[in-house]
């Protein structure tokens, strides 16, 4: 058994499409329309065969400020080595986005920094 895909909603349809594929490599499938529910999505792949599916709405709502939600809390993208991550996470903070968490070695062990999408989504980068 595997995880077939994870989904995120987004305000930003296409602006979030962009910044996965610039960013993290990803390639981004056919857009997918349902008039009816007025729905839009794009599947992303990754290297190594993970996918996220990008999806909105007109009934999209954004977050609270400092708000904890429950369910999920981020993304993890593996980059191969310390280096890298320094590498990506300094080319994310000078291209505007926010960097959470600067390069590190956590409690458990990981070498990752933490930045965030577009729309406030936390990604972990890590080795």
């Amino acid at each position: 058994m595997k995880i077939e895909h994870a989904a995120l909603w987004t305000a930003d349809l296409e602006r979030m499409k962009s910044f996965y594929e610039t960013y993290f490599g990803a390639a981004a499938g056919d857009k997918y329309t349902n008039a009816k529910k007025q729905f839009h999505s794009y599947f992303l792949q990754f290297e190594g065969g993970a996918r996220l599916e990008l999806m909105t709405k007109p009934a999209c709502f954004g977050r609270d400020e400092g708000r904890v939600y429950l369910g999920y809390a981020h993304i993890a993208f593996s980059v191969g080595s310390e280096a890298k991550v320094v590498e990506l996470t300094e080319r994310l903070r000078r291209d505007g986005y926010t960097v959470e968490g600067e390069p590190r070695v956590t409690g458990d062990g990981y070498f990752e920094s933490v930045v965030l999408d577009p729309e406030g989504n936390s990604i972990e980068i890590t080795v």
